[in-house]
């Protein structure tokens, strides 16, 4: 490996361009990889052109015009036997004219556009064709992502030297047995060289095995960072808990129903990870409803009945103040003090609070991320709760590791509602262990959901008075285009002004992320004790408050939302043993893939499904939120694309960690150079 100043033509102006886009050395050079291939070696028929694609075509010039506009350009149709395109030139010159000519042959290339006309070419290069003209026998040229001032042939250029002179020398960091057989500069030299008769769509899709070679050897290099993270908190020891012997059961005796057995063994799963002094890490994956809180209620009564603290966080105010409630309902009379710590707390409400902590009062402490601040000290922490995990960055797990006590740290349990692709988890939470509930409580009625367009917004809302003036509730949730809070408000404040004027015999309330607090508390808590029949809402409803007479829900353009947000969002009714109905109100004309997402919602109650679905259209970032998959930065790998090769990856990294550490360092700096090291304690 060499800096790229050795090579030929890279003074300090193309060092620094090349710096731009991470390249330093002529090993960056060689993994920057091809974003797409042009093929200037087969002339492609004008039906089979795709947007965005460079193509060779050739054609018969059908007409020339000045289009009128505020600039002059000139318009050329071009036709082969199976299709037309226009070429569009703003700089016009006289060897451009005395080539178009109708009638005359042309051969082009250029990235094919829309534009005014359908599909379009700006100043493409342009041949005239006169008897046979051979064609240009090339391999296929690649073309890089690259920065201004950087030309894709000076690119190529310098990727040329890099495999010529530098690649012998790059070190196998894959065992032999774990490859593809393709040897890494072989690898290497397909991709960016591939031959005349390779198959473009198998590379465009990225499925050749040349590119799964450096694929699977990406994934292998996430796994490890998932790897050492995971012994990085596992160096230093948890407290060991028995199984509770009291608490558990005086919890579980005072509950209306039995716990599922999806529950019961999710739980046994904790106390197996409980009773070693290594710190617990898992995650438990439940779809809406499914009874979390409770394994968590069970789960914090081993820690609290040895005498050590209990932390329980979650994303949102109005979230944390539900399980504080929940949870000051099962603990106190258990005789255990619950405490409550969020960031809005000032001044003598805020030193109490973190004094009950310091000195081991506060039993049982639910709060908001202001619990990981560094002046909350606890006297004796044991476990942590950690709800709705995509909300945080796992930078705050790694916060909680020096929040033990006498050098041990604490064990910590993740929970999610929102499903998570298993391919996902194994990519973002791999240093996790993974436990689904996957039973609904019994007694719970399947949703029914239908979707109605717009324009039948008022047959709704009137069948909707009529249901809630029958003694049923409902919620009725506004979106809007933009993904604005203030934006949401507006709509929701109009749509209970609208509706109170109609139907004023009706109890509403309105909640929205404008409201403080403890507004939202009171009119979500009048809601729970049914004296609101209709509840006017933005999407901060989405987790939350459970209202087991809540049968109705409709949602307004519905087709602004993922599956996955859509999902928790029907998770609200249905909660009780009536039968629950979900209006889905969208605007058409609807795309090809807001019709496919209404779809899924009608036809599937089951999270896990949607949340696959989901990943599939919409891609892992929107699904995790920015926090989670912005340490992904994946160069070749797509986890939509290649989560066939995880599983195997996740193995093979163990194996690596265990046998050629050395190894595990090197395909860390190779793939993902930024990454903390958590190796070393």
């Amino acid at each position: 490996m060499a800096a790229v100043h050795q090579l030929q033509g890279v003074g300090n102006a193309a060092a620094a361009l090349l710096e731009k886009l991470n390249i330093f050395t002529t090993d960056d050079l060689l993994f920057h990889l091809p974003r797409d291939y042009e093929d200037r070696s087969t002339i492609i028929p004008m039906n089979k052109l795709q947007v965005g694609r460079s193509y060779l075509l050739e054609g018969i010039v059908k007409s020339i015009d000045m289009p009128p506009g505020k600039r002059k350009s000139m318009a050329i149709l071009l036709q082969d036997d199976y299709g037309k395109v226009t070429l569009r030139f703003y700089h016009i010159y006289k060897a451009l004219m005395d080539r178009a000519k109708a009638g005359n042959r042309l051969r082009i290339f250029g990235e094919v556009r829309v534009g005014a006309r359908g599909l379009e070419m700006y100043h493409p290069e342009i041949q005239l064709i006169t008897g046979h003209t051979a064609l240009p026998q090339t391999e296929l040229t690649a073309i890089y992502p690259a920065t201004e001032g950087l030309t894709q042939p000076k690119l190529r250029e310098y990727v040329k030297q890099a495999l010529t002179h530098h690649s012998d020398n790059l070190s196998e960091l894959l065992p032999e047995k774990f490859t593809n057989g393709y040897a890494l500069k072989q690898a290497l030299d397909y991709i960016h060289h591939p031959p005349t008769d390779a198959n473009m769509l198998q590379l465009a899709q990225g499925h050749h095995p040349a590119q799964q070679r450096l694929i699977f050897e990406e994934l292998v290099a996430h796994q490890i960072t998932m790897l050492t993270r995971r012994a990085f908190i596992q160096k230093i020891a948890a407290p060991a808990f028995a199984p509770s012997k009291t608490f558990a059961k005086q919890l579980l005796s005072t509950l209306p129903f039995e716990m599922t057995n999806a529950q019961k063994r999710v739980s046994n799963e904790i106390v197996k990870d409980l009773k070693q002094n290594k710190p617990m890490l898992r995650l438990v994956q439940g779809d809406v409803g499914a009874g979390k809180t409770l394994v968590a209620g069970v789960a914090a009564c081993h820690a609290l009945e040895e005498g050590w603290q209990v932390a329980m966080m979650a994303p949102t105010e109005i979230l944390a103040e539900q399980h504080y409630l929940n949870f000051k309902k099962w603990f106190e009379p258990l005789g255990l003090n619950v405490s409550w710590l969020s960031g809005k707390q000032k001044g003598k409400a805020r030193a109490l609070a973190e004094q009950n902590i310091k000195d081991g009062s506060a039993q049982l402490v639910v709060g908001t991320h202001a619990l990981f601040q560094d002046n909350v000290e606890f006297a004796k922490l044991g476990l942590v709760i950690i709800d709705e995990q995509h909300r945080f960055g796992v930078d705050q797990r790694l916060a909680l590791r020096n929040k033990g006590v006498n050098n041990t740290t604490p064990h910590q349990l993740v929970m999610t509602a929102t499903p998570i692709p298993r391919t996902l988890a194994m990519s973002a939470y791999g240093d996790l262990d993974t436990s689904v509930i996957d039973e609904l409580p019994p007694g719970r009625t399947p949703i029914q959901t239908v979707t109605i367009p717009l324009d039948r917004r008022e047959e709704v809302l009137q069948r909707i008075a009529q249901n809630c003036a029958e003694g049923k509730q409902a919620y009725w949730v506004c979106t809007l285009v933009e993904q604005s809070e203030t934006l949401d408000a507006q709509a929701a404040e109009a749509t209970f002004a609208e509706i109170k004027e109609r139907f004023p015999h009706l109890n509403i309330g309105l909640v929205h992320g404008k409201m403080k607090a403890d507004e939202k508390q009171s009119v979500m808590q009048q809601f729970k004790d049914n004296e609101l029949q209709l509840l006017i809402a933005t999407t901060v409803i989405e987790v939350g408050v459970d209202v087991p007479n809540a049968s109705i829900m409709v949602i307004e353009n519905a087709e602004r939302l993922g599956l996955s947000q859509l999902h928790q969002l029907r998770g609200r009714v249905g909660r009780g043993a009536t039968a629950s109905f979900c209006a889905l109100l969208y605007k058409g004309p609807l795309s090809q893939n807001g019709q496919e997402r209404l779809r899924i919602m009608r036809e599937t109650n089951d999270g896990f499904l949607i949340a696959e679905k989901d990943l599939e259209i919409r891609g892992p970032g929107e699904l995790l939120g920015t926090k989670q998959t912005g340490d992904m930065g994946f160069k070749v790998a797509k986890l939509e694309r290649d989560d066939h090769l995880l599983a195997q990856a996740h193995y093979v990294a163990g194996e690596i960690l265990k046998d050629h550490p050395l190894n595990a360092e090197a395909l860390l700096k190779r793939w993902l150079p930024e990454a903390p090291r958590y190796a070393f304690v």
